[in-house]
């Protein structure tokens, strides 16, 4: 078994009445406001968008993120493919 493969967490998301959402195998939370969330998880990065949206609850010893708001939109971008275009994720993500 690849040992990369062995280390990764399980990415779970857990969306309730577009209220709530819970989120396991969480790697980094690299930006958030009251619209959007920036997250980098197991399965690439992931982006919230909405209003009011708040991070409750953080462990990323244990990868798990409680968000609360309005959640309009959940966005995950493709693994690799910004790498491969020479483009970053951020630039892609901010156009």
């Amino acid at each position: 078994m690849d040992e990369s493969a062995s280390k990764q967490r399980v990415h779970k998301l857990l969306l309730t009445n577009r209220k709530s959402c819970t989120l396991s195998g969480v790697v980094d939370v690299l930006s958030f406001d009251l619209t959007e969330i920036l997250l980098e998880t197991d399965q690439g990065m992931l982006m919230l968008k909405g209003s009011d949206l708040h991070v409750n609850r953080l462990t990323l010893e244990k990868g798990e993120v409680d968000i609360s708001g309005r959640i309009d939109s959940l966005t995950y971008s493709e693994e690799g493919k910004a790498a491969k275009n020479g483009e970053s994720f951020l630039a892609r993500m901010f156009r």
